[in-house]
């Protein structure tokens, strides 16, 4: 077995799942496909967060451009590289955290939406409980299972379900990168222990 193989899968793996993320997070700002409720400051607070940008994107270029080093000849090919392969997919396990953890919070509490459209003053969250309007209150569950209500979100247009089709996207990525990192972080501590192929190559 070699972990620096295995290094380098887990590298060519966490590149597309940070690029995936950076899109996803990017079209969190255009619900609608418009650039009128980013620029008035009419999105759902979450998305301000840059969690998919940053968190499980521009982070994990990090740890994902080490890993595919870590099979070649050189420096970075031995037990010292191996060792700074945990500590960067460390930092990559609290990226892709941040991007899950701010995924679900947008997830839970729905969009930033217009609820009247006679009203320019009716922007709210509506499916938080303490902005919900009243004629939701009685609600059971949560708004993810009662399709009726979202209607409730007058503007953006559709914007409860491209809400929760990204932020969804956002989890797993997210999710999946934790768990590359992870693994990497374990194979980054045989490959200290044992070097980066646990074989000796005929000289």
């Amino acid at each position: 077995m070699c972990t620096g193989k295995c290094a380098d899968f887990i590298g060519k793996a966490l590149i597309p799942l940070a690029v995936l993320s950076i899109l996803a997070n990017i079209l969190l700002f255009f619900p609608d496909a418009k650039v009128e409720f980013a620029s008035n400051n009419k999105l759902t607070p979450q998305v301000w967060f840059f969690h998919g940008i940053v968190g499980a994107g521009l982070l994990m270029f990090i740890p994902a451009l080490l890993n595919t080093r870590l099979d070649e000849k050189g420096c970075c090919g031995n037990r010292c590289g191996m060792l700074f392969s945990v500590l960067f997919n460390a930092v990559g396990i609290v990226g892709a955290g941040y991007c899950f953890i701010v995924s679900v919070t947008g997830m839970v509490d729905g969009p930033f939406c217009m609820t009247d459209e006679n009203d320019d003053e009716s922007w709210m969250s509506p499916f938080i409980n303490d902005t919900m309007p009243t004629q939701y209150l009685n609600l059971s569950g949560s708004y993810l299972f009662n399709q009726d209500v979202w209607t409730t979100c007058k503007k953006p247009v559709n914007v409860v379900l491209w809400n929760i089709v990204l932020f969804s996207m956002l989890i797993c990525f997210s999710g999946a990168q934790v768990v590359l990192c992870a693994t990497q972080m374990i194979n980054g501590l045989i490959g200290v222990l044992c070097g980066t192929c646990m074989k000796n190559e005929v000289v």
